[in-house]
């Protein structure tokens, strides 16, 4: 591999990383939308972005069957619109940086996972003397981290500790979601070689369309049937709202994952694994941006903590965790 390659490649995983980052700051600009409005909304816009994607791509997705396309439907519901409700409830109920932590353990809980199932992707387990150093590690960070935030709570008077707990609750939730997604998926792309991965992410957004217009559709009647007084279709801040979902869909769903495709064709996978943290990193900075703040000492050590964890998780050969999570990106 060239030097070329290499500056190149990682310029790219770190453009998706900083667009992947966005995702987790949709929840802090709106905080009084629903999570539910804010999933929903942001995959009613990517679908409405992917039907033109999916026109030029039409000949190789005709190629797929009922039962692809029902594969698809499973995989967008739960990689892309539950995941998402989990993640936004978890952070407008507990901050940024907590969820962003729970997250970005995401590349060595997959790999924990394969290991379960007696294979990584098809490649070789992870051996487990490498993963429970980086799990310790991983631990260690989180605890920092939640440590400053609920000291911050504790200093508060009006701050809710259940509500904090919950927000951690659902972000492992999320992190579920999309540790199930991906192994999913690489199935789905194992047993179809002859497919493009490319044309089965359009079929994914695609199949996240109707998904998110029949979520839209049931939340507004269930907020007029209850009385509640939130203005529906577009919220108290039309245009905030409607310019962020398409903001998210285009760059975090759509670009981010073209830009990790570029990286992953011109860097060894070991290596484009280990940069997936750029997301994290990038998801942390905005977060702080947000509250107009520099984070602690403590917090920054759990990010190093966390960082740590996952390239030692990820430096093994094995190439489970990497595959899984370049195939396409919530």
């Amino acid at each position: 591999m060239t030097t070329p390659g290499l500056l190149t490649g990682t310029l790219f995983a770190l453009a998706a990383g900083l667009m992947w980052g966005l995702v987790f700051v949709g929840p802090l600009m709106l905080p009084e939308y629903p999570a539910t409005l804010q999933s929903f909304g942001r995959y009613l816009a990517f679908g409405l972005i992917a039907l033109p994607l999916g026109w030029l791509d039409r000949a190789r997705l005709s190629q797929l069957t009922r039962a692809d396309w029902i594969e698809a439907l499973k995989l967008a519901a739960v990689g892309n619109v539950v995941y998402y409700l989990f993640l936004a409830s978890a952070i407008q109920r507990a901050g940024g940086p907590l969820p962003t932590m729970i997250i970005g353990t995401l590349p060595v809980v997959i790999a924990v996972s394969a290991n379960l199932r007696g294979s990584a992707a098809g490649g070789a387990p992870i051996a487990w003397t490498r993963l429970l150093p980086s799990l310790g590690l991983i631990g260690a960070g989180i605890a920092l981290v939640n440590h400053v935030e609920i000291a911050q709570l504790r200093a508060d008077p009006q701050a809710d500790l259940a509500r904090y707990a919950l927000g951690a609750l659902l972000a492992l939730g999320a992190v579920v979601c999309w540790t199930w997604y991906p192994l999913r998926n690489a199935d789905w792309l194992r047993a179809h070689p002859d497919r493009s991965p490319r044309s089965w992410a359009t079929a994914q957004g695609l199949a996240t369309l109707p998904l998110a217009v029949i979520g839209y559709a049931v939340t507004w009647t269930w907020m007029v049937a209850s009385g509640n007084a939130f203005e529906m279709p577009f919220g108290p801040r039309a245009g905030d709202f409607i310019g962020l979902m398409f903001a998210i869909g285009l760059f975090a769903s759509w670009l981010g994952t073209l830009c990790w495709n570029e990286a992953s064709q011109r860097l060894p996978t070991a290596l484009a694994g280990q940069l997936i943290v750029f997301e994290t990193l990038s998801a942390l900075a905005y977060a702080f941006v947000l509250r107009r703040s520099w984070p602690q000492s403590e917090t920054l050590a759990g990010v190093a903590l966390l960082v740590a964890g996952v390239l030692w998780a990820l430096r093994s050969k094995a190439a489970a965790p990497t595959e899984l999570t370049s195939e396409l990106h919530p």
